[in-house]
Order: structure tokens, then sequence, then C-alpha cells
């Protein structure tokens, strides 16, 4: 056989791994497409409160997203403060006067769907009370308050096991009652591509993005590009009621160049990956908010055939063609030039 030949049949391979992956739709009809919304960690980190939801929630109604697609907004660590004497967990008030009943009634009223964040562990990243052993009761809780999203992170989980943990808080939504998006945010530990389906809705395939192009940290916190790299073979996993999660976008954060910010936005379309923006709203410049609300780009990640597109050639000198199949026999194409 000759060299392009063998060419020929790696690439009729990856497509047909992409086309003809086994992947099911999950019984409850969530997350039939990526999920979009807005989480508040990239921009807030610990430092959310009742005022700065609510003026986020009325800027994503103001500025488009919402009508384009970005519907979930989604509280991250920093919200929780104790537990009461029956366990229940416990906003804190100073940050959440009203509560956070009211908070996902407000959301409601604008068309917007209301998630928020949890710890497998004790404790959450930011030393705030997990759900270790509240898990069913944390569950309820949410449903209680109207959640749609939960999102579970993996701090403080010495000696325990991703797919027994997840389980419990899959568990607790069913006996909730309320159909609850279930993210794993388990940094890509033990492999929740092959499992993660069986759990939730998504599934953090690496360790944190951060708002930069090619860097690295010694904690796991690393740029665009290698987390996109990190994507390459996970394609098949992906698809209706499930998907790969590279981490929330980096769009208009850090020092992150325009050209960058875009490729970053266009390639995660291509992906099929959850978008979930993380900038701050009120101050988003008009060149930021045109990526983010790129139509065209928008209906490649939302694309109901629910493929995840690869890259399909490097030239092995920056070059490389990404692609993704589309409904109705069409493909988007990516031609992405690292440098």
């Amino acid at each position: 056989m000759g060299r392009d030949s063998i060419k020929h049949l790696k690439l009729f391979l990856i497509l047909s791994l992409i086309l003809f992956s086994p992947v099911k739709a999950r019984a409850e009809g969530l997350a039939l497409t990526p999920p979009m919304g807005w989480n508040s960690w990239n921009a807030f980190n610990m430092g959310i409160n009742e005022t700065v939801i609510k003026a986020t929630a009325d800027q994503m109604v103001a500025n488009g997203m919402r009508d384009a697609g970005y519907v979930y907004l989604n509280l991250d660590d920093g919200w929780q403060i104790s537990r009461d004497a029956k366990g229940e967990i416990q906003a804190a008030p100073d940050q959440f006067p009203s509560g956070m009943k009211a908070l996902g009634d407000y959301l409601h009223s604008k068309g917007l769907k209301f998630g928020i964040y949890t710890c497998a562990g004790d404790m959450t990243c930011g030393k705030r009370p997990g759900s270790k052993g509240h898990e069913k009761q944390d569950t309820a809780t949410y449903a209680s308050w109207g959640v749609d999203y939960i999102k579970v992170d993996w701090c403080s989980t010495d000696g325990l096991k991703s797919q027994t943990q997840y389980a419990l808080f899959r568990d607790g939504i069913k006996a909730s009652g309320r159909p609850m998006i279930l993210s794993l945010c388990n940094w890509g530990v033990d492999k929740p591509s092959l499992w993660g389906r069986q759990m939730g809705q998504l599934w953090r395939t690496t360790g944190d993005l951060l708002p930069c192009w090619d860097c690295k940290t010694d904690w796991g916190g690393s740029g665009i590009i290698s987390i996109l790299d990190q994507q390459i073979g996970l394609e098949s996993y992906a698809g209706p009621g499930g998907w790969n999660d590279p981490d929330m976008l980096q769009v208009g954060n850090g020092a992150l160049t325009l050209e960058e910010s875009r490729s970053h936005f266009n390639l995660w379309c291509v992906l099929a990956a959850p978008l979930i923006a993380g900038n701050k709203l009120t101050h988003m410049k008009p060149e930021v908010r045109e990526i983010l609300l790129n139509q065209e780009a928008i209906a490649v990640d939302q694309d109901p055939l629910g493929k995840e597109g690869t890259r399909i050639k490097s030239f092995g000198d920056g070059r490389e063609v990404w692609a993704k199949p589309l409904s109705g026999g069409a493909w988007a194409v990516c031609l992405f030039n690292r440098g």
C-alpha cells in the first residue's frame, strides 16, 4: 500500500469514528445539544452576591446572549456558608439576603435557568461546605430552590472514587423529582469520558483552562492549546445527552488577544463543547460580544446531529484542519494556524 493510500485510510478511519460512534441520548431529554450559559468563577471567583448575579442576568437578556442560547446562569463556589442543625446547606446571608429560592425565581422570570455549585468532598475548593455525606439532601434542597443545573467539583476528595461519588448525586437528582443537569467537574480524573454518561450530562476532560494561549501551571491549569490537544481521541464519547467538557470559555478574559479569543471560541464550537461564558458581562467590549454571539459558530456547536469534531490533518508547521460533521450531510471545517 502506498504512502498516499495509507494517509487516506487513516483519514477514513478518523471520519468513520466521528460519524458512526455509538452514542445514545439519555432518556430524560436533557442536554440534547451542549449546554450554553454563563458561570461566575472566571470573572468573580468567590466574590459573588445577589447584586452581581441579578445584574449579570439582566445583561444576558439585554445583550442578546439569552436569545442566542446562553440560558444557564450558574453560580460557582462562594455562595454557601454553613449547614443548619438539620444539615441543610445555607447560603451566605450577607451575600444573598433574599435567599436562593427568590434568586432562582428571578432568573426564571428572565427566561434563564438556575445553576449552582457544590463539591464531592467535605469542603469546596474555596473552603466552603461541600456535599460529602449530604448528596441526597443537597440535591433535594436545590430542587426546592428551582435549580436546573448542578456543577460538582472534586476538591477535598482524598480516598474517594469518582464513579461512586457522582452516582450519589445522580441518584439524588432522580429522587428529587426535578430534572437537573449534572456537570461532573473532576478534572479528567479516572477518564470520565468512559463513564460520565452514566452519571450526568457533561464531564470535564482536563484540568482548569486558564485565560492564556499556551501556558501551564504546576497545579494543573493550562492554556487553550494544551486543553485543545487533550481533546483529540475523545470525540467518540460525546453526543446528544452527554458531552466532553474542555472547561468554561475564557473569551474576553486575561491576556488573550481578539484573534486568540476568536480561535478559542470557534474551536470549542467544532468540539461540540458546552459554551459556558465567564467574562464580566457588564464590561463586555463589542468585539467580545460579537465572538460570543456568532450565530454561525453557535449553530455548529448546537447542531442536532451532536457529533464532536476533531483534528483530521496536521501539516507539521502549526497549520491544522479540524472538522465536524453536521446534520443533513454538511461539514464544518476549521482551518487553524497555531501561530
